[in-house]
């Protein structure tokens, strides 16, 4: 087995716990409500939330996928983090076993946050993950985080 790394950075303009509580706490919820053509539904299967839950997100009619299941392997909300791993579903191949997320905010100097994500695509063999297609992903990842961004800027009172 393979491990490719792939490390993305970018900034926003929301504090760091107004965003993770968007992002991140309360993204099931949030995501089908404001982009139902990415993601039609988001549902735990298994677990409470923290460590160890399993979450079906079925994708809208807009995807070319139908649904991933993903697994939450940490949460921390005092210092803004998420590790999950995406473990079934058609956006996975039969080249890779899984793929691992780790999400962490931090407050920049103007106020608002930088967003560091470090994906780890874990290959079955010795595999080579094309980079353009991890970069399709991370540009779609991209937008859907800026639909968050401009939502949370349209309502200022929401998660405050």
């Amino acid at each position: 087995m393979g491990v490719f790394i792939y490390e993305s950075e970018f900034t926003s303009t929301i504090p760091p716990a107004r965003l993770f509580k968007a992002f991140v706490l309360d993204a099931d919820n949030l995501i089908p409500k404001i982009a139902p053509q990415a993601i039609k539904s988001a549902e735990i299967i298994e677990g409470n939330g923290g460590p160890g839950t399993i979450k079906k997100i079925t994708f809208g009619e807009g995807s070319q996928f139908n649904y991933v299941k993903h697994q939450v392997e940490g949460i921390d909300n005092d210092n803004f983090t998420y590790n999950y791993s995406l473990i079934e579903g058609d956006a996975l191949s039969e080249k890779i076993e899984k793929i691992s997320y780790e999400i962490k905010l931090v407050a920049s100097a103007d106020g608002g946050s930088i967003i560091k994500n470090t994906s780890k695509y874990h290959t079955v063999g010795d595999v080579d993950i094309k980079e353009e297609h991890v970069k399709e992903g991370k540009e779609k990842a991209s937008g859907l985080f800026k639909l968050i961004e401009g939502y949370l800027h349209a309502n200022p009172d929401a998660y405050n």
